[in-house]
């Protein structure tokens, strides 16, 4: 029986090429972390995430990440101190029954989801990575095999007004893909004018979608989708709170066009309950939030209710882009992946091979594992120091 002998955490921190910087700034800065002025959420000067690397008695080498933007010092914790003990010695094809075990372990505890499941699903992606470079497949042939050879990719549009979003807009379409996504401001006059300054840019032929972070309330967020709708933007994004369900179903009803949301759930048993009371068209699921395991039975689940998957990566790196490829590959209701053009390239930077996207999509390969390698030497010299 193979055995783990080691199970090794690094906090990723690779600083913003040049005009990707956060400029804007909240009170108290300089810091690592701050608010910024058009967002709720805490964003980072640079570039954070959380690698795992496990290691076998016979020296395999298996790869994970669990997406940390923010403190990646306190999920690396985690795995130290909480993860690693259950681990080692293990045997490594036991992916499914390690994820539900260290589940377990914190569960009547009151944690669920958060940094723990985070930290879990880092293990649980280099597990899978571990399993498929010893079986020499491909993850998506363990997880029930390939129905797609291309992954269909959108790209994120930044801008700092509507014009420079539109100019960017029209620079990705040039480069091939075929579906972009706007994050605006946070007024539904600013948000309307990013998207029409797009679609006019871009013409009726490319998908447009809209992302507003939770920014509106149930009422507002009905008038901006109905003005989106007039410009054909296939979906609003995330229009309102997380703890919202029954405000997200409202805003589900009440537009044609699509809703999609769920980034922030970790698990089934999260997803389980928005699905009941239908609060989104599209699933977006964070494969490096909810691990492979999981993030396949959420895929299940949402099949069930016939809701189409667009695996989110928000501020995930090259291991969680790659397990998503091979999670979206392995899919029947796959409908479109996140991806970010401009800055995917700072992300691989601890990569020695890494997969790219051709036209608009990830080509689905059979290499062994999630198709990463990764340079030993790059990654702990972008790790923070415990």
């Amino acid at each position: 029986m193979m055995k783990v002998s080691n199970v090794e955490a690094f906090a990723v921190r690779i600083p913003r090429e040049a005009g990707q910087e956060l400029r804007e700034r909240s009170p108290g800065a300089p810091s690592a972390y701050f608010i910024p002025e058009n967002r709720h959420a805490f964003k980072s000067d640079s570039h954070e995430t959380l690698v795992v690397r496990i290691t076998t008695e016979e020296g395999l080498v298996g790869y994970g990440e669990g997406q940390s933007p923010i403190l990646p010092d306190t999920t690396r914790t985690i795995v130290d101190d909480l993860c690693r003990p259950v681990l080692i010695g293990a045997d490594p094809f036991d992916v499914e029954f390690l994820w539900q075990r260290l589940f377990d372990g914190m569960r009547e505890r009151g944690h669920p989801t958060g940094f723990y499941v985070d930290a879990l699903a880092a293990c649980d992606i280099a597990l899978w990575d571990l399993k498929g470079k010893a079986l020499d497949l491909p993850v998506h042939k363990l997880l029930g095999g390939r129905f797609r050879d291309r992954v269909e990719v959108y790209s994120g549009c930044a801008g700092r007004d509507p014009a420079t979003a539109a100019d960017r807009a029209e620079r990705l379409v040039a480069a091939g893909y075929r579906g972009l996504k706007l994050s605006p401001s946070r007024d539904r006059a600013g948000t309307v004018a990013f998207a029409r300054a797009v679609r006019e840019r871009v013409g009726p032929d490319i998908t447009v979608m809209v992302d507003v972070h939770t920014e509106f309330d149930v009422a507002e967020a009905i008038r901006l989708g109905r003005e989106l709708e007039a410009l054909d933007i296939y979906w609003l994004e995330a229009p309102t709170l997380p703890e919202d369900l029954a405000g997200h179903a409202a805003v589900t009803r009440a537009l044609d066009m699509h809703v999609a949301n769920g980034e922030w759930y970790r698990t089934r048993f999260e997803m389980k309950e928005a699905f009941d009371r239908r609060t989104c068209d599209v699933v977006m699921p964070d494969i490096g939030r909810t691990g492979l395991s999981e993030g396949k039975r959420i895929a299940v689940l949402a099949e069930t209710y016939n809701i189409p998957v667009s695996p989110h990566i928000g501020g995930g790196g090259v291991l969680s882009t790659a397990a998503t490829i091979q999670l979206s590959a392995a899919i029947p209701n796959f409908l479109v992946m996140e991806h970010g053009h401009e800055s995917f390239l700072t992300r691989c930077r601890y990569a020695l091979e890494a997969p790219q996207p051709k036209d608009g999509a990830f080509p689905v390969t059979d290499d062994p594992g999630l198709g990463v390698r990764i340079d030993d030497e790059a990654l702990e010299g972008f790790s923070r120091p415990a």
